[in-house]
Order: structure tokens, then C-alpha cells, then sequence
């Protein structure tokens, strides 16, 4: 079944946020020190991303996967994203920004929820930037949940999949630039159905040194490859 997004105006680029434990290894700090040198380097490209036409920005926060790693690193990051979602929401509202976390919610702590419905709640009406953070997700298990909930006239299939899981009318447009850094080429689990048209830009550098002129970089060699006849969202472009 070919998804049927709605487009919306402006660039959605969804970010594989890679190598932050690497690069505080390298420079003799706890891998905690890299999550939280990331979570700086993620709010720096939220806040620059509209001035480049970007309208939607995915960040791979937390895999699914990621529970198996240690308990002090998983503690780490759960506290961080706790922080974040105590801490931003006015910084949110004053940029025009709102915030949806897409993924699981019900293997987190009930205190972060609560304070991820209130950020959602607060920030619904920003229109600036649509800040998409996945957070205990897996796109096999997004696919998967949808299309066991699917029914015969029912919405299409990938308005399901993409959606927030607390809200079904929250669905984004289909990704038009996948970047990742840390320096592997893989795509880890991460929006499978909505990056099938995407184009795909990698870089060696890890993400706390990732800044708003590599993001300007990453957009400029993606529009240089749009041309005519170029798939996009599953037709011709013009």
C-alpha cells in the first residue's frame, strides 16, 4: 500500500544522532558526558533549523534497543530526557516550536509522561517548527502496530505509522532528508516507511560537534539532487 501523506510546506529532515558515547571515550569522559554534550547540540540545531526552510525535525533520541545497554548509561539518558522535558517548554513557545515524542510511552517513567503531556499540551499551537523526538522506538514495531490496528476504511496505512501514538491526527509528511552522523551508514530501525523516498546524507562526525553550518551543508547537497524526474513521496516530481 503506497502512503498517502499530506505534504507540508518546507523541509522535514529527520536526524540519526550518533556518536555521542564515542566522542566523550575519546576524550577520557564518561559516556554520559557525550549524552549531555548531545542534548546541547540537539536544542543548537532546533533553534537554527527553521532559518535553513526546515519545518519538521525527527531526532533518533532513544531506540528501543537502547534498554539494553547499561544501567548507569540508560539511567543517564532517562534523566536527561526528564530535564529536557522540565526545562524547555518556554524556550519552545518563545521559538514558535511544539514538541510531539513519538515512539512507546508506556516502558517510561509515569513522571516523564506526565511532563511530556503537559510540553505536548503547551506547545500544540507552534508553528514555526514541529520538533519530533523518538524515544523507546523502533519502525518495525510502529509498522507492525499500525497495521494490526488497520482496518478496511480506515485511514491509510502510513497516516497510522506516522503518527504520534497519543495523537492519531498528528502525522508528519514523509522525510525528505535522513542524515546521520557518528560515521556508519545504516538506518537502525528508524522511520522505514517515511524515508523510502528520502535521500540520505552521512557524515564521520560525531553529534556533538555536528553544527548549524553542517546542517546548512547536509540541506545544500540535498537540494543540489533534486531534478527533474526525481522520486519523491512516491510519484514523479515535475
Amino acid at each position: 500500500m503506497q502512503s498517502e501523506l499530506a505534504p507540508r510546506p518546507g523541509l522535514h529532515v529527520a536526524i540519526i544522532m550518533d556518536g555521542n558515547g564515542r566522542w566523550a571515550t575519546r576524550r577520557g569522559l564518561p559516556r554520559s558526558a557525550g549524552h549531555r554534550a548531545g542534548a546541547e547540540t540537539m536544542r543548537r540545531i532546533a533553534k537554527t533549523a527553521p532559518d535553513l526552510g526546515v519545518t519538521t525535525l525527527t531526532l533518533f533520541a532513544f531506540s528501543s534497543y537502547n534498554w539494553g545497554r547499561g544501567a548507569e548509561e540508560v539511567g543517564g539518558l532517562m534523566r536527561l530526557l526528564g530535564d529536557y522535558l522540565a526545562n524547555e517548554t518556554q524556550t519552545l513557545l518563545d521559538s514558535g516550536a511544539r514538541l510531539t515524542l513519538i515512539g512507546r510511552r508506556d516502558r517510561l517513567p509515569q513522571a516523564h509522561v506526565k511532563k511530556l503531556d503537559r510540553i505536548e499540551r503547551a506547545t500544540r499551537g507552534g508553528d514555526r517548527l514541529h520538533i519530533r523526538i523518538a524515544v523507546d522506538y523502533s519502525a518495525r514495531e510502529s509498522i507492525e502496530a499500525a497495521a494490526a490496528r488497520w482496518q478496511p476504511g480506515d485511514p491509510d496505512l502510513g497516516r497510522m505509522i506516522a503518527s504520534s501514538d497519543a495523537d492519531a491526527d498528528d502525522e508528519a509528511a514523509e522525510v525528505d532528508l535522513l542524515i546521520r552522523t557518528g560515521g556508519d551508514r545504516r538506518l537502525s530501525d528508524f522511520l522505514l516507511w517515511e524515508i523510502a523516498f528520502a535521500e540520505l546524507w552521512f557524515t564521520d562526525q560525531m553529534w556533538p560537534d555536528f553544527d548549524a553550518a553542517d546542517l546548512a551543508r547536509a540541506i545544500e547537497d540535498f537540494r543540489t539532487r533534486l531534478r527533474s524526474g526525481a522520486f519523491r513521496g512516491g510519484a514523479v516530481a515535475a
